[in-house]
């Protein structure tokens, strides 16, 4: 009997171990959907800049997380032999068959996504190694600090703040607010120090700036959906607690943000496949405890904040030039989803209950407001030690080989003399 057992425990932590580096390969695939979505949407003389930009920020993600911010957020440190690492020297916090090295690999992806969404906003004038020292800092420093709070309990807010207060603790299943919302509004304070790219505004007037490339755009966000049923579904992080509702939720989800996109866009193909994105950002929160027609109706009302957001924002009233829109799509959209999941995930709008509006509401705010004073600090830091802007003769140029020396179509450029 206790040879069966021992087997049955190994299948588990076995299954445990494969399900969750799943959903982590699932999930590293959605910073090339960051990549192509980013690629085509700037001009073709910063698509070099946006592919460079998105993996080397995913290398800087992975140390600073390694070595400094899964501590932070998860009291968890490497510096051990391998063995207990690996779980199998009974060293607390690591699990058996390297469990908790998943998590981490799972989890990693996750605070990746932070810089990676920033990057869309500042894109075609931000200098390169002011970018990945901001990167350092908030995967390092910024985002632990509040994922550990949500996600780890830590410093007992969940417990003796909002649920003593509220009734509920904070639910964020799969991070509408952790990432998305944290990503969007930390972005929104980055785009504000940088200021709008050369000719984007003149006299009072907005000038249209378009994409280079409708498919690379379009393949980004094909990429970053399929990738999302690892980021949402995946989040159960056991194979126990596993619920196919996320799965009917990110999908309905998505769906209602595409068409919601579609007629608010007037059909405009930047808006759909963004309005998909939409959709599934605002879900993340509640995608474990709504019925999938609540999350129809987020994701519907998440692709129309999108779309008249992008508009409002780019207004030359507010001269706010955010390339890809992420903070409409991130900042907003996951504010809304952190508090929709306090509306339906309630069991009077067909929800699985669990969750207060009002842990939701005050939560929700909590994280944007820490996101953009946080964002306002590190920004205006990189900017004074190193110069945040490229000038103006190299974002004329271009990033591609103002930055890199080199262009999109390298043989082109020799040809033409630009190299």
């Amino acid at each position: 009997m206790p040879d069966i057992k021992t087997a049955v425990q190994g299948l588990q932590n076995g299954g445990d171990v494969l399900f969750l580096l799943m959903g982590a390969i699932l999930v590293f695939a959605m910073h090339g959907g960051f990549a192509f979505l980013e690629v085509g949407t700037v001009r073709h003389k910063n698509q070099v800049n946006a592919l460079s930009k998105i993996i080397v920020d995913f290398a800087i993600s992975t140390l600073a997380y390694f070595f400094v911010g899964y501590s932070i957020a998860y009291g968890v440190s490497f510096f051990i032999a391998a063995q207990g690492l690996a779980g199998n020297a009974g060293v607390e916090g690591f699990g058996p068959q390297g469990l908790s090295l998943v998590k981490f690999f799972f989890l990693c992806t996750f605070a990746a996504a932070v810089p990676a969404i920033i990057s869309g906003g500042i894109a075609e004038r931000a200098r390169f190694l002011p970018q990945c020292v901001a990167t350092a800092l908030v995967v390092g420093l910024v985002y632990p600090f509040f994922e550990g709070i949500v996600w780890n309990k830590n410093f007992g807010l969940q417990e003796h703040f909002f649920k003593a207060k509220f009734g509920e603790e904070f639910h964020d299943f799969a991070g509408s607010i952790v990432v998305h919302a944290v990503g969007g509004w930390l972005a929104f304070s980055a785009v504000r120090r940088l200021g709008p790219r050369l000719g984007r505004y003149d006299k009072g007037r907005t000038i249209g700036i378009p994409p280079s490339s409708i498919p690379w755009l379009a393949m980004g966000s094909w990429l970053l959906c399929v990738g999302w049923f690892g980021f949402n579904v995946m989040s159960a992080q056991t194979l126990q607690s596993v619920s196919g509702l996320v799965a009917m939720n990110s999908l309905l989800a998505m769906c209602g943000g595409i068409l919601a996109a579609l007629i608010a866009g007037d059909s405009d193909p930047g808006f759909i496949h963004n309005g998909a994105l939409a959709g599934l950002v605002a879900v993340c929160a509640g995608s474990d405890v709504m019925h999938p027609i609540g999350a129809l109706f987020v994701g519907g009302i998440a692709g129309v904040i999108f779309v008249y957001a992008f508009q409002a924002a780019a207004d030359s009233k507010w001269r706010f030039d955010d390339v890809l829109g992420v903070w409409p799509l991130h900042g907003l959209c996951g504010l809304w989803g952190g508090i929709a999941c306090g509306i339906f995930g309630l069991t009077a709008f067909g929800g699985m209950g669990g969750v207060s509006f009002w842990s939701q509401l005050v939560g929700s705010l909590l994280g944007a407001g820490y996101a953009a004073v946080a964002g306002l600090v590190v920004y205006t830091l990189v900017d004074t030690l190193f110069g945040f802007r490229l000038s103006a003769d190299e974002e004329r140029r271009g990033a591609d080989l103002s930055i890199h020396k080199i262009g999109a179509n390298p043989e082109e450029d020799v040809r033409m003399g630009r190299i």
